[in-house]
């Protein structure tokens, strides 16, 4: 229930119409105080509140005045006795509900594993969907608390459907294979003395090197994500395997997974543990691959450019030893004119800049 109600807020939602009075008539006191808001409250949220405090003041004020009750009444309302279940027993039958049963809890459990839960990830939105449900069958939706344990008991139960299905469709080999990624783990952590993921030997464990990022771009990077699609596909999860159930749900599997340390994992059941390591390998499957055409576009990227640089280092090189050529000849052929008896070195050389600049300078074919 919302705590902050505006004026006209309360008027338009908790103004008592005329079937609304005629049914708080014969009541008088704390007694009409609160059937008048039990009955607007249970209109509202298709439910009776829990405790006195779950109304608030502004409402109860102003409920107050039109039945000419003080409000503060309301703190005096018998919550547990025989009365209290009459007028839950009158209100329900005025807006057409009944009250849940155990058995409705149970159906309502199972449609929510059966229906929602393969889609839904959301507890808040599993409860809030077992209260319209109510809401649509005219049942009194249990308290919220119960709601809560209800919506608990059927993620339980389609968790545990949910893995026993998957491993159904896996071989023995490569549930062993699977087994085998969270094998040898060094400590407790996965963390061992060799660092992330060490393990006795000072290597890493599969997991951890399947669960790691790429790391910079390199053939080095390029050649290890390689390696972990190898091992990826060794393991021969089936095509079909997640096949019926929501991308959603699968990458949801995919973070648990990664969070977990290997002796977390050892300690679950089988079915939760491999169903846990599929749903990591299936959707890293596809990452790596992405992330192989990333290294690769990156690292010919990295070589076009290295490429680049030395051509243009080479040109520039080039450039310097040619650069003033037209005006570099005029003044060999002015310093030739005026001194056609002298020696090259003496008369030639201190225009182009020495010997060294002449021998830099390409050949050029004739005419």
């Amino acid at each position: 229930m919302r705590q902050d109600w505006e004026p006209e807020d309360l008027i338009e939602v908790w103004t008592l119409l005329e079937d609304d009075m005629k049914r708080v008539r014969n009541k008088s006191g704390v007694t009409r105080l609160g059937f008048a808001l039990l009955l607007k409250f249970f209109e509202v949220e298709a439910r009776f509140p829990e405790s006195v405090r779950e109304i608030p003041t502004a409402v109860v004020e102003y409920v107050a005045q039109q039945v000419k009750v003080p409000a503060e009444a309301w703190a005096d309302y018998d919550w547990q006795g025989d009365r209290i279940k009459r007028h839950r027993k009158e209100i329900r039958e005025a807006y057409g509900f009944r009250a849940n049963t155990e058995e409705d809890q149970e159906r309502l459990a199972e449609w929510l594993a059966a229906e929602l839960c393969p889609v839904e990830l959301s507890r808040d939105r599993l409860a809030a969907a077992v209260v319209a449900r109510c809401r649509n069958e005219r049942i009194e939706p249990p308290a919220p608390g119960r709601v809560g344990r209800l919506v608990g008991k059927a993620v339980k139960d389609f968790e545990a459907q949910f893995c026993l299905s998957r491993v159904e469709r896996i071989s023995h080999a490569t549930r062993s294979r699977l087994e085998d990624l969270v094998a040898g783990s060094e400590d407790g952590t996965d963390e061992g003395a060799g660092g992330e993921g060490a393990v006795a030997g000072g290597g890493r464990s599969h997991f951890a090197e399947l669960k790691a990022d790429p790391g910079a771009p390199g053939l080095e990077s390029l050649l290890a994500e390689v390696n972990k699609l190898k091992r990826v596909r060794r393991l021969e999860l089936p095509a079909d395997l997640f096949a019926d159930v929501s991308e959603k749900l699968v990458d949801a599997w995919r973070a648990r997974a990664s969070k977990e340390y290997p002796a977390n994992l050892e300690r679950m059941k089988p079915p939760r543990r491999l169903t846990l390591l599929a749903a990591l390998c299936h959707v890293r499957q596809t990452e790596i691959t992405d992330s192989l055409v990333d290294l690769f576009i990156q690292l010919v990227l990295k070589i076009n450019t290295r490429a680049e640089r030395k051509v243009d280092k080479e040109l520039n090189a080039e450039l310097k030893k040619i650069r003033g050529k037209d005006g570099m000849l005029l003044r060999v052929a002015e310093a030739a004119l005026s001194e056609p008896s002298g020696t090259v070195r003496r008369v030639i050389y201190p225009v182009v800049g020495g010997e060294k600049t002449l021998k830099a300078r390409p050949a050029h074919p004739a005419g």
